[in-house]
């Protein structure tokens, strides 16, 4: 039964994420494929997994131990933060700090993870900038 009551709940996420998509608005000088494609290519791959889950649901799903969810909801807000951080911060900093705590919370430690973050954050940030074009925020702190 919950299998099928996820796959419900993503069903009615997938359809409002491609509402949400629709209502982008899409200027005249825009990408032949445009920005559109993207988010309904997620809520099509969405929708028929959720339509999987209903439709042909594990019959004796297997859920974590209770050890999993403080690792897993300290994943969860850190990701959140970081979405509102990303600005202020810049791509680097905020990249960094995501980082280090997500290789922690999988079992690094602390100067592995902050060595391995910010040598990520770094590499990812010159390979957008500098290899493909994209800008990243740098940081309302730093600029």
């Amino acid at each position: 039964m919950s299998d099928r009551i996820l796959g419900l709940v993503l069903l009615i996420l997938s359809a409002a994420y491609a509402i949400g998509a629709r209502a982008m608005e899409v200027g005249f000088l825009s990408d032949p494929v445009g920005p559109r494609t993207f988010p309904y290519l997620i809520a099509a791959i969405m929708g028929a997994s959720s339509l999987w889950l209903i439709l042909r649901p594990d019959p004796e799903p297997a859920w974590p131990s209770r050890g999993f969810w403080v690792p897993f909801g300290l994943a969860l807000l850190s990701l959140v933060a970081y979405a509102y951080l990303l600005v202020p911060l810049g791509f680097i900093v905020t990249t960094a700090l995501e980082m280090t705590l997500l290789s922690m919370l999988f079992g690094a430690k602390l100067r592995q993870a902050a060595v391995g973050g910010l040598s990520f954050s770094v590499l990812v940030y010159l390979l957008f900038t500098q290899v493909l074009g994209v800008p990243l925020p740098v940081g309302r702190i730093f600029g």
